[in-house]
């Protein structure tokens, strides 16, 4: 039997602590060892008692970690402001590693980490879940074969309200930089619906590992909220090959809905109502193909990665270069409009958290902010395939369009 891969889970907080979990659950399959956990506070983890049981050391540090000990592959679910540095680090250290979305806060930092790749001769996986399941690896596979012929437009509207737990949650949630002056850019593009954008880029790729290339990015970029970034966007990207990208979102919708897709190509529309509705293609003559639920197994990447990082192991699916994508398109949204906008204080109230359709509080009895007729206004855009600014809605303005050709570092200006 192989040896077990040996890991650092570096932040056990949040995201961290679904990991965990899922690695507790297999525990006894000899697949993996933890051989060490980084988090400067790490008994805030639900699982901290039984994580030292297993005698799993943790430290402050990955500097720390690494002092004395190594690992096969570093799991990173730290903020997203020290992702690209500490992946570097862990590539330096001889590490494979699994970094939780998004890869960056800027082009920039990808850049200098797909050199750290280069160099090290290990590789970097970025975990999209969805791009990891067999749902969307169907899909993409048929997209290349061109079963669907040419892609015209790709759209998604995703309203997904969240209340001021959330933001209160950490000292960089809905900040463009951190206290140490680091680029967060938290946003729902950058954040809970990053997923959203980087898939529509992610079957457009050519190759397995590789999304499309964006051409340029015009965005509207609005709050609801009393922080410093914004909480709701309606962006066009366009693609290296012409193709249309429509993505709307917001966190101060009244509504818990999406995400709503529709992929357009020649022969076939594939379509998604929900995270649980799974994609489908239909075809003009009433045929329909099922692809599944690509939320039904979240835990791929982090398997496909500990696999990948045995000796031989297959590079991962989405990696540094796939994931690139999405940072772009989210600088260049970032560009688009420097200064947000506010939402008329007339349209915005203030509601209990428990109001919302399903539970998306983070915090028991905590307040949200909605915007009124939002979500009807978001609606009409993805159906007319417009910007709140080409419907001409009062409360809206126009963005500058970001060339993202020759894109090198954010901010561009």
């Amino acid at each position: 039997m192989a040896e077990p891969v040996s890991l650092v889970l570096v932040g056990i907080g949040g995201m961290g602590a679904v990991y965990l979990q899922a690695l507790l659950e297999r525990r006894e399959e000899g697949l993996f060892r933890i051989a060490g956990a980084v988090d400067p506070q790490p008994n805030r983890c639900r699982q901290y008692v039984e994580m030292r049981a297993m005698g799993v050391p943790c430290f402050v540090s990955l500097q720390d970690f690494y002092r004395n000990r190594k690992a096969d592959l570093a799991i990173l679910s730290s903020p997203i402001q020290v992702h690209m540095p500490q992946t570097a680090f862990a590539l330096s250290k001889g590490s494979h590693v699994l970094c939780e979305k998004p890869a960056a806060g800027t082009i920039q930092e990808l850049r200098t980490a797909e050199e750290a790749e280069r160099a090290s001769g290990r590789w970097v996986a970025i975990g999209y879940q969805w791009s990891f399941s067999p749902a969307v690896q169907a899909l993409k596979a048929d997209i290349r074969a061109g079963l669907f012929g040419a892609p015209r437009r790709l759209k998604c509207l995703y309203l997904w309200p969240r209340d001021e737990g959330y933001y209160a949650r950490n000292d960089w949630a809905g900040r463009k930089r951190d206290a140490e002056g680091g680029w967060v850019l938290d946003s729902p593009v950058q954040n809970a619906m990053a997923h959203d954008l980087h898939n529509m880029l992610y079957v457009l790729g050519r190759e397995t590992d590789a999304g499309a290339r964006p051409a340029s990015a015009r965005a509207e970029l609005y709050r609801a909220n009393a922080i410093e970034n914004f909480d709701t966007a309606a962006a066009r990207i366009r693609t290296d090959e012409g193709v249309e990208i429509l993505f709307l979102v917001s966190h101060a919708s009244a509504e818990d809905r999406g995400p709503v897709v529709r992929y357009e190509f020649e022969k076939a529309v594939v379509r998604c109502d929900s995270r649980t509705s799974g994609l489908w293609a239909e075809f003009p003559d009433g045929r329909r193909k099922d692809y599944g639920v690509p939320d039904a197994e979240p835990m791929n990447k982090l398997w496909q990665s500990i696999e990948g990082a045995r000796e031989g192991g297959a590079r991962p699916v989405c990696g540094l270069a796939a994931a690139a994508s999405q940072t772009l398109c989210m600088n260049g949204i970032q560009d688009s409009m420097p200064e947000i906008r506010d939402f008329p204080a007339g349209m915005v109230r203030t509601v209990d958290g428990l109001a919302a359709p399903r539970t998306v509080i983070e915090t028991p009895g905590a307040k949200r902010r909605v915007v009124e007729g939002l979500d009807e206004a978001l609606a009409a855009c993805y159906e007319a395939e417009k910007l709140p600014s080409e419907l001409g809605l009062p409360w809206s303005a126009g963005g500058e369009e970001i060339d993202l050709r020759e894109y090198a570092a954010y901010p561009s200006r």
